[in-house]
C-alpha cells in the first residue's frame, strides 16, 4: 500500500481536536464525496455538458483548510472546483444550479462546472486557464495588503499548474511585495494523464519555492489533521506579514482527470491502493475510536447529505436557464458602454 511521502516540520496529534470539529470534518468531506459522486452520474446521464473533473479522494485538504482558516479569508482555485464552495458552506442547490446551467446558479449558470463564485463566501473561482488563478490570487493578495486587513489568500493549483511560466513570475512578486498568500499544490501525481517523474527532475514541488526564500513545506493531502496543522501555521506566517507560504498538499484523485479520461495511466491496483488511504474512512475510524458519536449518529449524518444531494438536483432542475437578456449582463461595469447595441 502506498503512503503519502513526506517530511513534516510538524505531525498534527489527534488530541489536539475535539468532537465537534471531526464531526464537521466527517459531514463536510461526506457532501462533497456524495454531491460529486452524483455528479458523475448526473454527467452521463447528460443533464449537463462541458467538462467535469472531480474532487473525489481529495477532500481532507479543503476540510483541513476550513477548520484551520478565517472567515474572512480568500479563496480561489483550478477547474477541480466543486468541492470548495460546498467546503466553504455555498448551498449544494445553487453549485448543482450551476452545473446545470441554470439561473439560479453561483455564477447565473453562465461559469458550469469549471467557474464556481461565491463572493458572499470569499470564493474567487473556479479558474478554466491552468496556472491562470495563482498570479490572481496573488492579486487578491495584494489587495489585502493594500487596505491594511489580515485576510490571507489561499491560492489552489494542481501538479500540472506548476510547469507554468506564471508561477515563478508570481513567486518573485509575491516574496518582493511580502504577500499574504498561501500557495497551495493540490499534487494528485498526474497532469491530465502524465505523471510528475515525466514532466521534470524536481519531483518534491514544494522545493520549487526555495528558489525565492519561500517557506515551503510537504503535506500528507490525506489526513485531516494535518492539513489543518499546516494551513493554520502557513496562514499565521502570512498573517503577520511575513510573507508567503508554499505548500505541497500530497494526495490522490480516485477518478480520472475529468469524466472523459480512461485512466490508462495507471493500474486499478495503483488507485485501490490508494483507497486504503481514504480521508473519509480515516475520520469516521477516529470518530468510531473516540466514540464521538454512535452508529445512529453517523447514519443520521448520512440521511442528511442523501437528502440535501437529492434536494440540490430537484432544486436544479426546477430551475430557470438565464434568459437571453444575460448575455450582456455582468460583463462591463458601465451600463451605457458605447459598443453594445441592441
Amino acid at each position: 500500500m502506498p503512503k503519502v511521502a513526506t517530511k513534516k516540520s510538524k505531525t498534527a496529534s489527534k488530541s489536539k481536536f475535539n468532537k465537534q470539529t471531526y464531526l464537521k470534518w466527517y459531514e463536510s468531506m461526506l457532501l462533497m464525496r456524495r454531491f460529486e459522486e452524483k455528479c458523475g452520474h448526473l454527467y452521463i446521464q447528460q443533464k449537463f455538458g462541458g467538462f467535469c473533473h472531480l474532487y473525489i479522494g481529495q477532500e481532507a485538504i479543503l476540510a483541513g483548510m476550513v477548520s484551520a482558516m478565517d472567515k474572512d479569508d480568500n479563496v480561489i482555485t483550478a477547474y477541480r472546483d466543486h468541492a470548495h464552495p460546498l467546503a466553504l458552506g455555498t448551498s449544494p442547490n445553487v453549485v448543482m444550479a450551476e452545473l446545470f446551467g441554470r439561473i439560479t446558479g453561483s455564477s447565473k449558470g453562465k461559469g458550469g462546472s469549471m467557474h464556481m463564485f461565491d463572493k458572499s463566501k470569499n470564493l474567487f473561482g473556479g479558474h478554466g486557464i491552468v496556472g491562470g488563478q495563482i498570479a490572481l490570487g496573488a492579486g487578491i493578495a495584494f489587495a489585502e495588503k493594500y487596505k491594511g486587513t489580515k485576510s490571507v489568500t489561499y491560492c489552489f493549483m494542481g501538479d500540472g499548474a506548476t510547469r507554468q511560466g506564471i508561477l515563478h513570475e508570481t513567486f518573485n512578486m509575491a516574496m518582493t511585495w511580502e504577500l499574504p498568500v498561501v500557495f497551495i499544490i493540490e499534487n494528485n501525481n498526474y497532469a491530465m494523464g502524465t505523471s510528475v517523474k515525466r514532466t521534470s527532475n524536481v519531483r518534491e514541488l514544494y522545493q520549487l519555492g526555495s528558489a525565492y526564500d519561500m517557506p515551503s513545506y510537504p503535506v500528507d493531502g490525506m489526513t485531516c489533521e494535518d492539513v489543518h496543522e499546516a494551513i493554520a501555521n502557513a496562514a499565521d506566517h502570512s498573517r503577520n506579514g511575513k510573507g508567503p507560504v508554499l505548500l505541497e498538499m500530497k494526495t490522490y484523485r480516485y477518478k480520472g482527470h475529468s469524466m472523459s479520461d480512461p485512466q490508462k495511466y495507471r493500474t486499478k491496483k495503483e488507485v485501490e491502493d490508494y483507497k486504503k488511504e481514504d480521508p473519509i474512512q480515516k475520520v469516521l475510524d477516529t470518530i468510531m475510536a473516540k466514540k464521538y458519536a454512535t452508529d445512529a449518529q453517523i447514519k443520521k449524518i448520512q440521511q442528511k447529505v442523501k437528502e440535501q444531494v437529492e434536494e440540490s438536483i430537484a432544486f436544479a432542475e426546477k430551475s430557470d436557464y438565464p434568459p437571453k437578456e444575460e448575455l450582456y449582463q455582468d460583463v462591463y461595469k458601465d451600463e451605457n458602454y458605447p459598443f453594445l447595441k441592441d
